[in-house]
């Protein structure tokens, strides 16, 4: 084997990057202590009310012992504050105050509209975003996917309450005399026994997470919608995909569902919703 063989064959040879290519993008540094400390902070959060030590030192995964100074660092700061009756341990006052200014410099538009071109191409179809507007469901971003449906829907789009998707989203989760004032709107009468005769819809969408429908307001298309809620716990946007029936799986069997429903709880995390129980 020749000198130049060897050194390509040797261990440093082959351990350097080739020439133009870009390096391996290397891991930040972080600080453990502040990384160990912090699981009693999503420990409160996880647990949603103030609790005895042993209970949330058992959350966060380490003994009492050990999570006894870090509380007394996060007590000093306000994140953590303890009760002087019953000794435990809650969120506190820096917390709320950090959680209120999150909540106001985060947009649900805006972030859940950024998802939509990412969205489309992964599911193939068109999707949107819709909130509840003062006339119902209201579209108020849309992405087209790599097979376009060519539907009467732009910016501003108001839809109906029970033969859509989101519209049906929305009336299983937002207050009930709202969703009849758009019932009203929408048919020029009183629309409680509407209402009563999609119960049973309702209770479902609320129990599996999200509304599909097939053949709604237009004959041959299909449309699934997946809740996107805040901090409070209100549902502030639908995702919406909407395709053709015989390609888009209306159901729970398709992965279009699991990828909004997915999306969604993603994008509720971010504006401070916590995780379904």
């Amino acid at each position: 084997m020749s000198g130049s063989a060897r050194a390509a064959a040797s261990p440093a040879a082959a351990a350097k990057p080739a020439r133009g290519a870009a390096p391996a993008p290397r891991a930040s540094r972080g600080i453990q202590s502040i990384e160990v400390g912090g699981q009693l902070l999503v420990g409160l959060v996880h647990l949603g009310r103030p609790v005895p030590l042993k209970d949330l030192a058992q959350a966060a995964g380490m003994t009492p012992a050990k999570a006894h100074p870090y509380l007394v660092s996060f007590c000093k700061l306000g994140l953590i504050q303890q009760d002087a009756g019953s000794g435990h341990y809650g969120l506190g006052p820096l917390a709320l105050q950090a959680g209120l200014i999150s909540m106001q410099q985060v947009d649900p538009i805006r972030l859940a509209g950024a998802e939509l071109p990412r969205l489309a191409e992964a599911i193939g179809h068109t999707v949107g975003l819709a909130i509840w507007g003062n006339r119902g469901p209201t579209f108020v971003r849309l992405a087209e996917g790599p097979s376009a449906v060519h539907v009467n829907m732009r910016h501003g789009t108001v839809v109906s309450v029970f033969g859509t998707a989101s519209g049906r989203l929305f009336a299983a989760f937002v207050a009930r005399e709202d969703v009849l004032a758009a019932l009203r709107a929408e048919t020029g009468r009183a629309s409680a026994r509407i209402e009563a005769g999609l119960a049973d819809e309702l209770a479902r969408i609320r129990k599996q997470g999200f509304a599909g429908l097939k053949d709604g307001t237009i004959p041959g298309i299909s449309a699934i919608a997946a809740p996107v809620f805040d901090g409070f716990g209100t549902m502030v946007a639908s995702l919406t995909a909407i395709g053709p029936g015989a390609t888009l799986d209306a159901s729970i069997r398709g992965g279009a569902a699991r990828t909004l429903i997915d999306t969604a709880a993603r994008l509720s995390a971010r504006l401070g919703a916590r995780p379904a129980a």
